[in-house]
């Protein structure tokens, strides 16, 4: 006998109301950190010539881990999640197409499986796994593994940001301070972008070349730096890192004065910051060169 009580729920339905991540962000954490062990951390700093490829040039590099870790994610996370689809930077290189799911009306995974693959080539132990889970545009939960360095961020939509468990909370820059800002290879910006990015070569802000953008992501989250002006807006690489920022107090916006769209359209640069009014700071920058 069927109870008319009883009603029933969605995947959707779960996810905004929270169930799912409830029962299985622990899963998420899990398939992150077995695709890592399985085919990620066995091929750091063990890469064959024949395992490195380049897509758009030397600075734009993927290695088999990239493409197996991304696989296994893709099966792993769409089981978790019926009726969900997945985003990753490789499928998306191979299909450009796949990439309109983030404006769909399902939910999405977006995947960045070695995010920093430059790094990963290269030995340095500064790249990361991104995934996060959006609907319509907005980011509900977050996935930052380095797992060379056995660190693992979460963050969930107005729960908080975490580090391997502890609370994150970004702070406002030291009083009298140079900002640090991280910023865009020359590589990935226009003309046009370059100048907006030259224009924070000024008193008062002491900027660097970015590495992997999810552990920048993670760095002012922890009050470790204090903003990003990034000139690209692959979900993949701003998701998971922008919601952990905003869970941690930051705050993102674009030389518009808008906050950042995963779904694209962005006016470029844009920054994130660890306040509100660092972040406004910099955007005000980046807009007098243009």
């Amino acid at each position: 006998m069927i109870d008319d009580t009883e009603t029933w729920r969605s995947p959707l339905d779960e996810v905004l109301g929270g169930e799912f991540l409830a029962r299985h962000s622990a899963d998420v954490e899990e398939a992150v950190r077995k695709a890592a062990a399985t085919e990620i951390l066995p091929r750091f700093r063990s890469l064959a010539a024949h395992e490195v490829d380049q897509k758009s040039g030397p600075h734009d590099l993927v290695t088999d881990a990239d493409r197996l870790a991304e696989r296994q994610l893709t099966e792993t996370l769409g089981a978790l999640l019926p009726g969900s689809v997945v985003v990753g930077e490789e499928a998306v290189h191979a299909n450009p197409a796949t990439y309109d799911a983030i404006q769909g009306d399902a939910p999405v995974w977006i995947i960045d499986p070695v995010d920093g693959t430059r790094q990963f080539v290269h030995g340095d132990d500064g790249f990361c796994t991104l995934v996060a889970l959006a609907y319509r545009g907005s980011v509900i939960a977050s996935w930052t593994y380095a797992p060379a360095r056995d660190q693992f961020a979460t963050a969930v939509r107005g729960q908080g940001a975490f580090l391997d468990g502890e609370r994150l909370f970004a702070g406002p820059p030291a009083p009298g301070r140079d900002l640090r800002v991280a910023t865009s290879h020359p590589d990935f910006t226009t003309d046009e972008q370059k100048r907006a990015l030259r224009a924070l070569w000024t008193d008062g802000i002491a900027p660097r070349p970015c590495g992997s953008a999810g552990l920048e992501y993670l760095a002012i989250a922890r009050g470790e730096l204090d903003a990003v002006a990034f000139s690209w807006e692959a979900a993949w690489d701003h998701a998971a890192g922008l919601l952990l920022v905003q869970e941690a107090g930051g705050a993102d916006l674009t030389m518009t004065g808008e906050p950042f769209r995963i779904t694209g359209g962005n006016t470029l640069p844009f920054t994130a910051a660890r306040d509100a009014a660092t972040a406004r700071r910099v955007a005000e920058v980046l807009r007098t060169a243009v």
